[in-house]
């Protein structure tokens, strides 16, 4: 996970309420082993139709992603986190989220960008009207804005949360804050204990 503070770029507008994370990933994707390659099924039984937002040029490259409200709902699958990550965006805008949806973005450095219902309209709208527009998340302000038309809101963080952003800390990465405490005490194990040697 890379340490990020700000999040620059244009936006794909995923005007959709309740997408669940079977949608975000259909399940005949969960056969994978690899944890790389999602971002192909990503949305994959809609980018079937040639005018789904995905499938439209003035979109492509775009590093942000604004949907409706309750995004990423149902299943726990990390696969959908994973599907959005490897596609290529670094932050999911939503009115609402589903809970463990938003758990696992935090866990692998896809911001998820809680705003009011106002506010996502707004750049849904903003978005349609011009596919260049840029929007900037500013994790350490919790700000997201799009200067060019007016748009600004705050959006909810914790502080170990965004901690974990600027420092770019996984899970992993947490537990390597402790790694002379953890050498420290597999040396005083006795040997007869359970190793991984």
């Amino acid at each position: 996970m890379q340490p990020t503070r700000i999040i620059s770029g244009t936006a794909v507008p995923l005007d959709r309420s309740d997408v669940d994370t079977d949608q975000i990933i259909p399940s005949d994707w969960l056969k994978r082993i690899e944890r790389t390659g999602f971002g192909k099924g990503l949305f994959s039984e809609w980018r079937d139709d040639r005018d789904f937002v995905l499938n439209q040029a003035q979109y492509v490259g775009a590093n942000i992603l604004v949907a409706g409200p309750n995004f990423g709902t149902g299943s726990s699958r990390e696969h959908a986190v994973w599907a959005l990550e490897d596609y290529g965006f670094r932050a999911v805008v939503s009115p609402r989220f589903g809970d463990i949806f938003r758990n696992n973005c935090t866990k692998v450095g896809l911001v998820p960008v809680q705003v009011s219902a106002a506010l996502g309209v707004a750049l849904l709208r903003a978005i349609e009207a011009d596919p260049t527009l840029e929007i900037t998340i500013d994790i350490e302000r919790r700000t997201i804005e799009a200067p060019k038309v007016g748009l600004v809101g705050e959006f909810p963080l914790d502080d170990f949360t965004q901690n974990r952003f600027l420092k770019g800390l996984d899970d992993i990465g947490l537990t390597l804050r402790h790694d002379r405490d953890i050498a420290t005490f597999e040396a005083q194990r006795p040997s007869y204990s359970p190793s991984l040697k």
